[in-house]
């Protein structure tokens, strides 16, 4: 079977989207590892909903965005499927993105922190090594094991990044190790001294009698979105569908710790209202309260209080509220949040467009 097409991007495909039209934009989500759901949920919680006909189908659309589709490819792919030209968006992780880009200006970070799929690339050594707890003991180590004739050897899936690492940290004799599969048991099946990997919680590391060094963190990796200028440039319409995307993406990651509180409170004027919302400032809302006239034909002195506040401080901003005197007091949580422009649209419209 033709290879371009089970990944997804045939010739059909170039010329004509999943419902049989020519997609004016076209964005690739991860069809794989971890990345895949966590992809699909972030998509939904910013109201961008993922309809994927059947599970081994790579395409998919978004029906609340016409013109928009959505292709499945191997995360390790996404970067240089966007970079040369067959998607102008991806979702992918950040240390993909920096191992796999070749032209800085041909593929760009929009968004460069979704909030999901956290992970740190590290240095890990076998916990036998007593006196090696640090990147500087790993540099002496390498000193020795060159002037002993030898190389350190280090296993790993992302050389560009780690030998520049390497050489930052003045760590010049080593060999790398390439590797696809697991990594932890290198040291202990001999084909390395060492490793750098991706770990969320350190476990797996643990468990493999394995342990990190002191500032040997390579990367804070966490998932990003992608774009291709050039190609977003060339398409008006290509360009307002991706604003849209990175519009509502900013907005729903912006608005997530908030909540708006609304209520209800007694006085004799907005003034004194507000004064006394405000006499606790770090609890008055984001710019501070909005306070209304409530309009009720038996009472007059009700004003209607609303403002914004971050979700650790909700049952205290609760509290204020009712030492202000404050009833019917309602909470409901942001799902959007924009702010006078979209960031990332800005940098790519002053960078391109």
């Amino acid at each position: 079977m033709n290879d371009r097409v089970v990944n997804g991007i045939g010739d059909k495909d170039q010329k004509e989207g999943a419902n049989g039209a020519k997609p004016l934009l076209r964005l690739i989500l991860p069809s794989d590892g971890d990345l895949y759901e966590s992809s699909l949920s972030f998509m939904e919680g910013c109201g961008l909903n993922v309809v994927r006909p059947r599970a081994r189908r790579y395409t998919a659309v978004i029906p609340s965005l016409p013109g928009v589709e959505v292709l499945f490819q191997r995360t390790a792919d996404i970067t240089q499927k966007v970079e040369e030209g067959s998607a102008e968006l991806g979702l992918t992780g950040l240390d993909r993105l920096l191992e796999y880009r070749t032209d800085e200006n041909q593929v760009v970070p929009l968004i460069e922190d979704l909030r999901f799929g956290r992970c740190e690339f590290v240095l890990a050594v076998p916990e036998s090594w007593l006196d090696v707890t640090s990147v500087a003991d790993l540099a002496d180590l390498a000193l020795e094991f060159r002037q002993d004739g030898k190389q350190l050897r280090i296993a790993n899936k992302y050389p560009r990044l780690l030998q520049r690492y390497l050489f930052a940290k003045g760590i010049n004799f080593f060999t790398l190790v390439p590797a696809s599969g697991t990594l932890e048991a290198a040291p202990t099946a001999g084909y390395a001294d060492l490793i750098a990997d991706l770990t969320a919680t350190g476990t797996t590391l643990r468990e493999n009698g394995l342990k990190t060094l002191d500032e040997g963190t390579v990367l804070v990796s966490q998932a990003c979105l992608i774009g291709n200028p050039d190609l977003l440039a060339a398409s008006p319409v290509g360009l307002q569908l991706a604003r849209s995307i990175v519009e509502l993406m900013e907005a729903n990651l912006r608005a997530e710790p908030y909540y708006r509180l609304t209520a209800n409170v007694r006085g004799s004027s907005a003034q004194e209202v507000s004064a006394l919302v405000l006499s606790r400032p770090d609890l008055a809302g984001l710019r501070g309260p909005t306070v209304a006239r409530v309009y009720n034909v038996e009472e007059q002195d009700w004003y209607s209080v609303s403002l914004l506040i971050k979700k650790d401080k909700l049952l205290e901003a609760v509290d204020h509220l009712r030492s202000c005197g404050a009833i019917d007091i309602a909470a409901s949580q942001v799902s959007y949040l924009f702010d006078e422009h979209s960031h990332a649209y800005q940098n790519l419209f002053e960078r391109k467009v």
